[in-house]
């Protein structure tokens, strides 16, 4: 994202650079905490900001973002039955009923991925509900069974999906689950907390003005080779706050990444350039300039 932020500020430096000024107004929006809660870009809208169309330019190897996944992100707590080391079987491990309770929830990741086929654009897409467990600690000293154990994650779903109505099947699903499951007997239920983004998803429906505009600063930037291609990413984007909130037209576009949110993220330098000229381009095409 701060490579995008880079093509942005220098997109526009290019254009004055170039001796021409815009015709239309451009804001720059710089904000905060889109990978837990989005509250960043929910407060921009909040306060009146909003355009014609949004461009933000998150990586997406030089594609636009056709779709995203819903989300909502989650933390559950697991209590057992402690208990000393000479009398394990009296106990029941935290840890371990944590582990099972995540088996089960790969079963609910599995059932709504079956919905793809009937949702628009998620045809092809290969995990769009993508469970994942990004945190987990539990435990209370290296001898003893464990009383407790929390995880956090995040669950995904369809543009059009209500994220509470969301949250309400996770919920059934987890106490079902435990219910059936002798694992969790005389364990308290699992508590289920949500803990950032609950969040709907949303499709940039094709033949907006904007991306018309997009598409044709993307060929020119390249001399005419190469049309502008979309996909789906299955994960939140800031984009949806002003799609699903504010029906603005919201372009997700950026450069070519690999290893995000891994070891050795990085951005192509040559592709941070062209995507700088086409962002330049749309900026120029969608306001207009003059000398």
């Amino acid at each position: 994202m701060k490579a995008g932020l880079s093509a942005a500020l220098f997109a526009l430096d290019a254009i004055k650079a170039a001796g021409f000024e815009l015709t239309a107004d451009v804001q720059l929006q710089s904000v905060v905490e889109e990978e837990i809660t989005g509250n960043g870009a929910a407060m921009a809208l909040v306060k009146g900001y909003v355009a014609d169309a949004i461009l933000i330019p998150e990586p997406t190897d030089e594609k636009l973002v056709r779709a995203n996944s819903g989300v909502n992100k989650f933390a559950i707590t697991v209590e057992g039955v402690p208990a000393h080391p000479r009398e394990i079987d009296h106990g029941i491990s935290a840890i371990d009923a944590a582990v099972r309770l995540i088996g089960h929830l790969r079963k609910l990741e599995a059932k709504w991925n079956e919905e793809r086929p009937s949702k628009p654009f998620f045809d092809d897409v290969e995990n769009p509900a993508a469970l994942t467990i990004g945190t987990i600690a539990g435990g209370e000293w290296i001898a003893s069974v464990p009383s407790s154990c929390r995880f956090e994650g995040r669950i995904g779903f369809y543009p059009g999906d209500d994220p509470q109505q969301r949250a309400r099947e996770f919920e059934a699903f987890v106490a079902e689950a435990v219910a059936g499951d002798p694992g969790f007997r005389n364990c308290p239920p699992p508590r289920v907390e949500w803990v950032g983004v609950m969040h709907a998803g949303y499709a940039l429906e094709p033949g907006s003005d904007a991306e018309a505009m997009l598409a044709l600063a993307h060929q020119a930037a390249r001399d005419g080779s190469g049309p502008l291609e979309a996909y789906v990413m299955a994960c939140y984007l800031d984009a949806a706050v002003f799609a699903v909130h504010g029906n603005i037209p919201s372009l997700v576009y950026g450069p070519v990444a690999e290893n995000i949110h891994a070891v050795d993220e990085r951005v192509s330098l040559s592709s941070l350039r062209r995507v700088t000229k086409t962002i330049a381009l749309f900026a120029a095409g969608w306001c207009g300039i003059r000398s």
